[in-house]
């Protein structure tokens, strides 16, 4: 409601892509200029490049993501060096395949990814962001973290060094277990336990859900962009 320009990229992939499943990403970019979103768009094109280009050995998936992340990082860095515009250029990067009921994650940067079931939500990633570390910290209050204003610094995030730390995340997924992945468009105007009531409710279908979760945080600013994925395993 905010902003001309759409600086978020995801995918959204549900059949086969090289050695995995399938595949999920949501990217929010940050530059001046349009170099925001020409870093979340490339990073996920890079990404898809080191997946078609290479193979998963001995089903080491997450390692094999890890390392698309890290290439990706490094293709970005060095478009940044090559372009005057787009120096300073970046992207958070959230990512998932599901396999054999285990859903792989690689993360870098404050876009988030949970998991909701028993009308319970749960966030499995870790913003990285100045705020969140001063949180953890003990250095201010959820409610002082909320307005503070730095709460868009972030601490690490694809494109901006050539050397980048990826977090990495394996856990189990069953039937009726519902997974959200998101920018902080969506995060930083609807609470988490609004999520949770709009995601869990079972007379609601999968893509209406995404336009309520998307009007809800325009309805209460939309001060920024605004990008969600939900994946449900389905019965075979």
């Amino acid at each position: 409601m905010q902003r001309e320009n759409n600086e978020d990229s995801y995918l959204v992939l549900n059949e086969k892509v090289s050695n995995l499943s399938n595949l999920y990403i949501v990217a929010d970019g940050m530059g001046g200029h349009q170099s925001g979103e020409i870093a979340s768009k490339k990073s996920i094109s890079y990404f898809i490049k080191f997946i078609n280009s290479k193979s998963c050995i001995n089903d080491d998936i997450l390692d094999f993501m890890v390392e698309a992340v890290k290439y990706s990082n490094k293709k970005v860095y060095e478009d940044s060096l090559e372009n005057e515009k787009l120096t300073g250029m970046g992207t958070t990067f959230t990512a998932c395949t599901i396999m054999n009921n285990k859903c792989y994650v690689t993360h870098v940067g404050d876009s988030r990814l949970y998991i909701i079931n028993n009308n319970k939500i749960k966030i499995i990633t870790t913003d990285h962001s100045y705020v969140n570390e001063m949180l953890r910290a003990g250095e201010i209050t959820e409610e002082e973290a909320k307005v503070h204003p730095q709460k868009n610094a972030l601490t690490r995030a694809l494109g901006v060094d050539l050397n980048l730390e990826v977090d990495g995340y394996i856990f189990d997924i069953n039937l009726n277990d519902i997974i959200l992945i998101c920018s902080d468009g969506l995060t930083n105007t609807v609470k988490d336990e609004e999520l949770c009531t709009i995601i869990s409710n079972k007379q609601t279908s999968l893509e209406k859900k995404v336009d309520i979760l998307i009007d809800t945080a325009n309805q209460n600013g939309g001060f920024d962009n605004i990008t969600a994925i939900l994946i449900e395993l389905e019965c075979d």
